[in-house]
């Protein structure tokens, strides 16, 4: 995968400073010259720790080697990488600016019963750190790039760890994740207050106000903590900053992606090769099938949508039959569309397919997938920088060719049939530590080499007579997540089958 950051790495970090960088494996700065008794004694320490690694608030080397190579925190991304991005966002702020950005919170579904924790993104891109109720405080110090690194964390705690697991502590903050300075979150207003009282200017997104003392300091409610250190501060939100970095993606990224994207699609084949009675039981075993090849789990609710569920482009019930009530056959004509992704590293993958339940396509089937699959390898083949065309001029393509497309299959497409029935929604949007990513950067810029966007043309046809019968109820959406490169684009899900001839004989395996 090509890197866009493969250039400017070594020049942000020398300018930074970043001389004794801590890595993910080593618990202290690396020091040029020591004594044998401190060599000696270092030495020691590091074996004892490799015999009884810590165990922290969430994996490291030293703990998982089977999920991240020495230098990593979070899978494919060192130490390093997270510092540049650090770098980064410090050198696009003004002199004397701050920024502030929190974790996610635990969701509580009811009572003390939680919601599987996910981490903010913007926070998660800074720092790889995947524990809640922590605050990253970045504190610009130089013309380039130059900044303090504070980051406020849960201490460690017997008792809390006994209940919920090991947690990262105040020391590791600085060990592993290289903050400068480390506090613990509950003193959180205190140390605070002097950061933001020399600051010139603050950027922050304030989250909605929730129950616990962290995010109740970054309630919007005039009289909260963080409200309250901002009155008479000039002040910023962060988001368009940070999608700004986040749109464009390193090489390391691109790789994870790409691990995202194999894993995922390989998930859709075994799937494919089976038969389903129901859609549930079909969205339970993609689930499966993604934590099987490695990935941490599904990216986001999936859509399983058979036959005229389909129409419904965000369809998540997931809870009808294939099957004819009391019968071993598959409904005739019916196909399942199917838009999941895993996620892996922190990063989403994206993927649509649209296949028969029977295995199997008839002909009508046959003529209207052709359709979509044409525009969708050509609108995939315009996903380069060279060509200086952003996503909504994609769009407009995949509208014209979608025309033509359903005007030769004897579609009426007077008026806006086209858009306000047939294929309402936008070819795509950009994917990374969100599955639509950076929201505030538009669908107007033009693309550029190591952006990754999604292609995933359309169309759902009603049970109306305006429309060729033998079309009626049927809804395919053919979708990938794309690489932008300068001369070329890369699929990153090409493992998923697409082609007619390539899903028929996935099943065809199956029976053999």
């Amino acid at each position: 995968m090509p890197s866009s950051t493969a250039t400017t790495t070594t020049t942000l970090l020398r300018r930074v400073g970043f001389n004794c960088l801590r890595t993910a494996r080593t618990s202290a700065p690396l020091k040029l010259r020591v004594g044998k008794a401190q060599f000696s004694s270092c030495t020691a320490a590091l074996q004892a720790a490799e015999r009884c690694p810590r165990l922290l608030g969430q994996p490291t080397h030293e703990t998982h080697p089977h999920l991240l190579k020495e230098g990593e925190v979070t899978p494919g991304i060192t130490a390093t990488e997270y510092a540049l991005r650090r770098a980064q966002l410090a050198s696009n702020l003004p002199d004397g600016a701050v920024a502030v950005i929190p974790s996610a919170d635990i969701k509580y579904r009811s009572g003390p019963v939680f919601y599987e924790f996910h981490q903010a993104p913007d926070f998660y891109y800074l720092t790889g750190f995947l524990e809640p109720e922590a605050v990253a405080v970045i504190e610009k110090a130089g013309p380039e790039g130059q900044h303090n690194f504070h980051l406020f964390v849960r201490p460690k705690d017997a008792h809390a760890e006994m209940w919920d697991g090991a947690r990262t502590g105040v020391d590791a903050a600085m060990e592993i994740f290289n903050a400068d300075y480390a506090y613990d979150v509950a003193h959180l207003q205190h140390h605070i207050a002097p950061i933001l009282a020399r600051a010139t200017i603050v950027y922050a997104d304030l989250p909605p106000p929730q129950k616990t003392a962290h995010s109740t300091f970054f309630s919007t409610a005039r009289g909260s903590t963080l409200t309250s250190a901002l009155e008479g501060k000039h002040t910023r939100p962060l988001k368009q900053t940070m999608h700004q970095l986040r749109v464009s993606k390193s090489g390391a990224e691109a790789a994870v992606m790409r691990t995202a994207g194999k894993m995922s699609g390989r998930s859709y084949n075994e799937a494919m090769r089976r038969g389903f009675v129901g859609e549930k039981e079909l969205a339970d075993f993609l689930e499966y099938e993604f934590k099987k090849h490695g990935c941490d789990g599904s990216a986001y609710v999936p859509v399983v949508a058979g036959g005229e569920n389909a129409l419904s482009i965000h369809y998540t019930s997931n809870n009808s039959l294939f099957k004819c009530a009391h019968e071993d056959v598959y409904r005739e004509g019916d196909m399942v569309l199917v838009d999941a992704g895993g996620h892996y590293g922190g990063y989403v993958t994206d993927i649509t397919r649209t296949w028969p339940v029977s295995g199997k396509f008839t002909d009508a089937q046959k003529d209207l997938y052709t359709a979509v699959l044409n525009v969708q390898r050509n609108c995939v083949k315009l996903c380069r920088e060279t060509l200086g065309m952003s996503l909504d001029d994609i769009h407009r393509v995949s509208e014209v060719e979608l025309r033509e497309e359903l005007r030769q299959l004897g579609f009426d497409l007077s008026g806006n049939a086209l858009t306000d029935m047939l294929y309402p929604h936008h070819v795509g949007h950009y994917v990374g530590v969100d599955l639509h990513d950076c929201g505030t950067y538009g669908r107007v810029a033009k693309l550029k080499s190591g952006q990754v966007i999604t292609i995933e043309p359309g169309v759902y046809v009603p049970k109306d007579d305006r429309w060729p019968k033998h079309f009626q109820g049927i809804g395919i959406r053919i979708e990938d997540t794309v690489y932008v490169g300068e001369k070329h684009p890369i699929v990153l899900t090409v493992e998923a089958a697409k082609e007619i001839v390539d899903i028929e004989a996935l099943r065809e395996e199956e029976m053999w």
